[in-house]
């Protein structure tokens, strides 16, 4: 949920910093601070924990730093508590440059220690303090600005945006981006240049923009911008014109809004995590739930209720919260819930899932458990909907908007947001050890990632799409897991391009959807080398030996599978309880491609609406 601001030019840095922060508040945060570089040639830092109020009312007066050039921050913690010390920037040994940061450092341990090794003294607990560490290492070795950041952008692992001033080199900004789990966008002016995270920084002053791409970084200054590679091949950049509607201006140069809001997910899955991730010690930290040690280990039965996508949410979740914290969950539909006389006992935990907050259904199932003393937490985007006012704890999404009717962002953060429930409860009970706790933390912290190396695949949709759109029927078929993602391939599918689908539990198809597979029926087949592999690989040979035509989902590097399946699309290797995040992908973008030829309306398909408030 980070912020990252930055500006060179002939105007107060500090004010204007400030006010590209606040600009950039909705994305959430626990700490604030600005770097700006004084006319003396020293950088000066600022910087507090609490909302930006609280660093707006330190630079009251002559507190305010002077100067034409400086970067900015919000973070939200992940390494190290929320402190002044572990705020943006962070500066190297000797005050010579300062660095903001978006992003987990994954390998931040190994380069931590080799640093210290070599001399380096640390003052925070944050991963990000390894990136000026790393810059000063560099430039030490006679390099300037721009080749210390070509040179440290292979060392770290993760998706990063990174801004980098230094006191040697002023007038000028270093900008990189490392993979898609953040945005870095260049603002044009006359003689002064903006750089943020998120266009709404940057729109009062300029409508030309430049976006800097996956292994690219910029050197900034007031004469404009130079883009290269980390390998320094120079990479040619207009800026082009980002018009003042701000429907087209939010679609950010996609086509429809479900788009963009696929290709946002390395993202917003990320902003699902921020701030409540702890990978030294590894830990999960939900501030917004209230329940206590003994309260955790007294549930002895989860009910969870949702609608629609929110429902196949809550079916992943239910594996997530079994395996991990040894609870029985059943999950209900909320229009069904109410109206079967649920048996609810004081022990019991509800969970409810909705996107917006306000889906009645949703609302009634909670309203009803409410009345009989039951303990609740709802899994929301929509920071105080009802839903987060009748539930006694909550975990916000923060997926940001999602305009399109069919879910897709708002669908992979909650499922995020269910592991780090079901982690933070496996914990509080005793079911997750601690060497357990770190490679679950780990996973997730490689999430991002790998959610960005698949979103980078878009191209072989088109091409899929163009085989298939004109068919009247899909199968889809899972298991564990993933079988509530066969749903929401289905669901998906339906929703935008009206072809009629079903998502089945693949041990169930000779139970009677074998009966519909012919030539003409494709089936789509989540075959990823977990343990039920081999009997998906079963269940793809008995389509194939009808006359189906098999699209399966499988694991890099699995070779098997393309003598088996028709089409192939590969997703990176992930835990089985993560995978659900990876495979859904795919699915929802060969419905967006098939949708697309079909010439239907992508974002807004007949019939539906995005909040359903009436029953």
């Amino acid at each position: 949920m980070c912020g990252i601001v930055g500006y060179v030019g002939y105007q107060g840095a500090g004010p204007l910093l400030l006010e590209g922060l606040q600009r950039l508040e909705y994305r959430g945060y626990d700490s604030a601070g600005i770097a700006v570089l004084t006319p003396s040639g020293e950088i000066a830092i600022r910087k507090c924990t609490g909302k930006l109020g609280n660093l707006i009312a330190c630079l009251q007066g002559d507190e305010m730093p002077q100067g034409v050039s400086g970067i900015g921050h919000t973070r939200w913690a992940t390494h190290g508590e929320p402190s002044d010390i572990n705020a943006h920037p962070h500066m190297d040994c000797r005050g010579d440059i300062v660095v903001i940061h978006n992003g987990i450092i994954e390998n931040y341990r190994q380069l931590k220690r080799q640093l210290q090794e070599e001399g380096h003294t640390f003052v925070s607990q944050t991963d990000t303090e390894v990136l000026p560490h790393l810059l000063e290492k560099f430039l030490s070795q006679g390099n300037d600005l721009e080749t210390a950041m070509r040179r440290l952008m292979p060392q770290i692992e993760g998706a990063h945006a990174i801004l980098v001033l230094s006191r040697h080199e002023p007038g000028k900004i270093v900008a990189a981006r490392i993979g898609n789990a953040g945005g870095v966008v260049l603002g044009y002016g006359e003689g002064e240049m903006h750089v943020a995270s998120d266009l709404p920084a940057i729109l009062p002053y300029t409508r030309h923009m430049a976006f800097l791409h996956d292994g690219e970084m910029a050197v900034i200054t007031t004469k404009g911008a130079a883009y290269c590679r980390s390998d320094g091949t120079v990479v040619q950049k207009d800026s082009q014109i980002v018009p003042y509607d701000p429907i087209a201006a939010a679609k950010g140069g996609y086509k429809h809004f479900m788009l963009k809001e696929i290709m946002e997910q390395a993202r917003s899955v990320t902003d699902t995590i921020r701030g409540r991730l702890s990978l030294e010690p590894p830990d999960v930290l939900l501030e917004d739930i209230p329940f206590s040690i003994e309260e955790c280990c007294s549930f002895s039965r989860i009910l969870a209720v949702a609608c629609g996508t929110s429902w196949h949410a809550a079916l992943v979740g239910k594996f997530m919260i079994e395996e991990l914290c040894h609870i029985p969950v059943e999950v209900d539909y909320s229009s069904e819930f109410r109206y079967r006389r649920p048996i609810l006992t004081k022990d019991n935990l509800l969970i409810s899932v909705t996107q917006s907050g306000e889906t009645v259904d949703t609302l009634a199932a909670m309203q009803e458990a409410r009345q009989r003393g039951i303990r609740q937490i709802t899994i929301c985007n929509v920071v105080g909907s009802e839903a987060t006012r009748v539930a006694d704890g909550v975990i916000y999404t923060h997926a940001g908007p999602e305009i399109g009717v069919a879910s897709t962002k708002a669908f992979t953060s909650q499922l995020v947001a269910f592991y780090l429930l079901a982690l933070y409860l496996g914990k509080a009970r005793g079911v997750i050890s601690q060497h357990r706790m770190k490679e679950l933390v780990d996973d997730l912290a490689h999430l991002p990632n790998l959610v960005g190396r698949l979103l980078e695949q878009d191209g072989q949709y088109d091409s899929l799409a163009q085989q298939f759109n004109q068919r009247s029927d899909f199968l889809y078929l899972a298991r564990g897991v993933n079988y509530p993602i066969a749903l929401e391939g289905a669901l998906k599918l339906k929703e935008i391009s009206y072809i009629h689908a079903e998502g089945y539990p693949a041990g169930e198809m000779k139970h009677g959807p074998i009966a519909l597979i012919d030539k003409r029926m494709p089936v789509v087949a989540i075959c990823l080398r977990d343990t039920v592999y081999e009997k998906m690989l079963s269940n793809i040979e008995q389509v194939k030996a009808r006359g189906g035509l098999v699209i399966a989902l499988a694991t890099e590097g699995d070779e098997e599978i393309a003598s088996k399946a028709d089409y192939v699309i590969y997703v990176p290797p992930i835990s089985h309880l993560l995978s659900p995040v990876l495979t859904v992908i795919p699915l929802q973008l060969l419905a967006y491609h098939i949708a697309l030829q079909r010439g239907c309306d992508v974002d807004q398909p007949r019939n539906l609406a995005k909040s359903v408030t009436v029953e």
